[in-house]
């Protein structure tokens, strides 16, 4: 909502606005006065509470639950040998040796064995503490079984070679020899260009770039599957040769473009050129836009989560055919 101007000519924040929002601050401020002391980075503080409430406890927990686990097995063993050698020294009066606890522990073994199989319990076993972390071990060990963390080995991107690289101009010149635009049109893609963010070395794909040439755009599914093949082959090489992983060791493929979706998929292209295996999991997703890539992402983690593995991740667009 725009300030009002009052009757003196000023600028007044509406009431009902400025009684709702309230205004927060650090410990200090990075905005000095012009007679004050230059601040720097370093001035700025921030509350511990703050910062420990930025942490996901449940993901630092998860991290550390399998040394957990461990250190767990070992206090239940612990428990274990504690429980045996006084029942041990109960029973025969005396302190017992290595060779009588090793054979009371492969007695006690045994005979939880046969308890589980015959479902009998008309003897008590273990003791009370050991049973209650046995009992936290198994819920330790399910919640394990169902979060699998998923790591990122490696990324590769794209880089076109100077052939493909044009100025403004050019992208411009490109767009009015294909006799599709007036000149109204040409006027406001100039003026996106500007306000874009683009460099003067934007990369296009030879199929459009050799029009510059005197040539025909080349949009056809040829041309357009050439760009994806030199696009798509150039980045899994590199993704696969920094993560060193073999191309078989891969157990999902997903591969995003939405703009060019052809039969045979890219993902077919990718398997056959790489030698993948017959059994690895591919997804093709196209007609998503930008957003295709952050749901591929979160694809292959949920794959991951239920089949463990590597996954390799392709997002492109390829421009030829538009």
């Amino acid at each position: 909502m725009p300030p009002q101007e009052n009757k003196d000519g000023g600028a007044a924040a509406p009431a009902a606005e400025a009684s709702t929002l309230r205004r927060t601050s650090s410990e200090s401020s990075m905005s000095g006065g012009e007679d004050g002391p230059i601040k720097t980075y370093r001035d700025y503080k921030v509350r511990k509470s703050s910062l420990i409430g930025m942490i996901n406890w449940t993901h630092v927990l998860y991290v550390y639950l399998p040394v957990i686990f461990v250190v767990g097995l070992g206090v239940l063993l612990a428990q274990i040998v504690y429980q045996v050698v006084n029942d041990l020294s109960s029973s025969i009066g005396h302190q017992a040796n290595l060779f009588d606890i090793l054979n009371a522990l492969k007695d006690l073994f045994l005979k939880l064995f046969e308890r589980s199989l015959h479902l009998s319990h008309d003897e008590t076993l273990l003791s009370s503490s050991a049973k209650i972390t046995a009992i936290v071990l198994v819920v330790m060990g399910v919640l394990l079984r169902m979060d699998n963390p998923v790591y990122l080995l490696s990324f590769a991107t794209f880089h076109a070679p100077e052939s493909w690289k044009v100025s403004h101009e050019q992208i411009i010149e490109m767009m009015r020899r294909q006799n599709t635009y007036t000149d109204e049109s040409l006027d406001f893609m100039r003026r996106l260009l500007v306000r874009s963010g683009t460099g003067q070395s934007t990369a296009w794909p030879p199929g459009i770039v050799q029009c510059l040439e005197g040539k025909e755009t080349d949009k056809t599914i040829e041309g357009s599957r050439k760009e994806a093949e030199y696009v798509i082959f150039d980045i899994v090489e590199k993704a696969l040769k920094k993560a060193k992983v073999h191309p078989k060791e891969i157990d999902v493929l997903v591969i995003n473009c939405s703009l060019f979706s052809p039969t045979p998929s890219l993902c077919a292209m990718v398997v056959s050129k790489f030698g993948m295996r017959s059994d690895v999991l591919t997804y093709n997703l196209s007609g998503m836009g930008c957003a295709a890539s952050l749901i591929s992402v979160g694809l292959a983690k949920d794959m991951l989560q239920r089949h463990r593995g590597k996954a390799l991740v392709v997002s492109t667009e390829i421009i030829t055919p538009n």
